[in-house]
């Protein structure tokens, strides 16, 4: 699922005067003509001095970070606050978000959060532009996605949405587009297509044709993933039409993964690699590291699937680098997972196959079983336990069965007894203050009845969302009679270095 966090503002960050060329800039950019409004900008950036001159060279950052180019976006965000005060009311901070969705983009999430740390610090006075406070945690969610967060994500999109709706409803697509990938990828796949839709509304209702159509990508890509192809391809291919006509490379790509995924599923595996390869090539192209792991992926799959295992692998290594690279533990996990499943049909052929299989299925099956006690609540718990988790598992115990490792399977099966146990700290304490909530916004302004309407309903469903679960402990490791070794404790250990995560508590109880 990709994100939707704020691009941006072009032509509304000058702490002073007025710009003829930046409003045509930002006309342009209003219509979908990035190019166009991109070298308006340029112009600007030449002709004007002062704070308009520096609104230019951050619209043209903006821009470039809309078409794809996220590398050189980064290099003029940064030329820019090299030039600009601090106490620059809008344009300090506003360049400091833009940078931050840039170097999400190029996946540097350190990076990108770091720079949003500046812009609340910036925005901490209480005079500050509410619509950049919301921006600001906005991109915050994004990051916490990026990074699967799922607990974070939700509770930020959760306060971004009602940010929105106390500053202003025009601004809600964002905040309810990520709530709708924090749902959706936790398995709350209904929810999540009813926030879409919110979503789509919210930004149709103040005719944002950048916001529609990434709206559109991600509810295509939402069909996708619950095999309805045929309610994607429609969606898919407005969104496509939109991002092709207008430049935008990075999100191009990402309707031809879509597009390879769709033909893969069908059987189509020359076209399936075919629109794969474009993808990669969009990916690159705009230097969106994490895009091109997940595609080299799909890319894996297809080999293997065509006998060519050795391309399979170097696939595989190469985006668990860029995983790795970045701390994106919880992504190395799933990628070893699948990647033991693409070697279930050789481990019988290829001598020593089988105990690398194992090294890879069990580790990451404890890792994804212990997300569970980072997820608000029960529904979310279960899902994920059906739809991650227990493949996961059966492929860790088939391995340990055709390996002989008794012990293995002896251990595996006590992890999987020992239940889960209520976190009663957790239970008893108070409620937490809300995350990241900057206080006072701005009286809500005049909307369209279409927005307050999505705005509405989403609030509803957020609160719906919010209202269930008891809070669980991280699962404790397990002593295990007659010698009362701890059960799986050099694959915990191997899990935990692995994914730089926490998979188990210190807390130790019996079998």
């Amino acid at each position: 699922m990709t994100v939707t966090g704020p691009e941006g503002s072009t032509s509304e960050t000058p702490d002073a005067g007025e710009s003829p060329l930046l409003r045509a800039g930002a006309e342009a950019v209003e219509r979908g003509e990035l190019r166009e409004g991109l070298r308006i900008f340029e112009r600007a950036a030449q002709v004007e001095h002062g704070d308009l001159r520096l609104c230019a060279l951050v619209d043209v950052a903006v821009v470039t970070d809309r078409l794809g180019d996220h590398a050189a976006a980064a290099e003029r965000f940064r030329e820019a606050l090299a030039q600009m005060p601090v106490d620059a009311r809008r344009m300090y901070p506003g360049a400091l978000i833009g940078l931050s969705q840039a170097l999400q983009n190029l996946g540097d999430l350190d990076g990108a959060q770091e720079a949003l740390e500046r812009a609340r610090e910036a925005l901490g006075h209480d005079d500050a532009p509410g619509d950049l406070r919301l921006a600001c945690l906005v991109s915050s969610t994004a990051v916490a996605l990026h990074r699967q967060q799922w607990w974070r994500a939700l509770d930020l999109a959760s306060e971004s949405l009602d940010a929105a709706r106390r500053f202003g409803p025009e601004h809600a697509g964002h905040p309810l587009m990520n709530l709708a990938a924090a749902h959706f990828e936790t398995g709350r796949w209904e929810l999540a297509q009813d926030f879409a839709g919110q979503a789509l509304a919210a930004f149709e209702a103040v005719e944002d044709p950048a916001g529609v159509a990434e709206t559109r990508q991600n509810l295509a890509l939402m069909h996708t993933r619950t095999g309805s192809f045929e309610a994607a391809e429609p969606l898919l291919a407005a969104a496509q039409e939109y991002f092709e006509a207008a430049g935008a490379a990075h999100r191009a790509g990402i309707g031809r993964k879509v597009m390879g995924f769709i033909a893969e599923q069908r059987g189509r595996a020359d076209a399936a690699e075919a629109r794969y390869r474009e993808a990669l090539h969009r990916f690159e192209e705009s230097h969106a590291v994490i895009d091109a792991a997940d595609v080299r992926l799909r890319l894996a799959t297809t080999a293997f699937a065509a006998g060519r295992f050795e391309d399979g692998e170097s696939e595989l290594a190469l985006a668990r680098g860029s995983y790795a690279v970045r701390g994106l533990g919880l992504h190395c996990a799933q990628l070893d997972y699948w990647h033991a499943g693409l070697l279930e049909p050789l481990v019988a052929q290829v001598p020593g196959l089988l105990a690398r299989a194992v090294d890879l299925a069990v580790p990451a099956a404890l890792a994804l079983d212990a997300v569970r006690y980072e997820l608000p609540d029960g529904a979310q718990r279960d899902s994920w336990n059906r739809r991650i988790v227990n493949p996961a598992l059966r492929l860790a115990f088939r391995y340990a069965y055709l390996a002989g490792d008794a012990r293995l399977v002896a251990d595996l099966i006590e992890n999987q007894c020992a239940g889960t146990i209520l976190d009663i700290d957790r239970l008893d304490a108070a409620p937490p203050a809300p995350l990241d909530l900057f206080e006072p916004f701005d009286p809500p302004s005049e909307s369209a009845a279409a927005v307050q309407d999505a705005l509405q309903l989403g609030t509803a469903l957020a609160a719906v969302a919010a209202g269930a679960g008891l809070p669980v402990a991280p699962p404790p490791r397990i002593a295990v009679p007659p010698d009362g070794h701890i059960a799986l404790s050099g694959w915990l250990e191997a899990a935990e270095q692995r994914y730089g995560r926490r998979v188990r508590a210190d807390r130790v109880i019996p079998a």
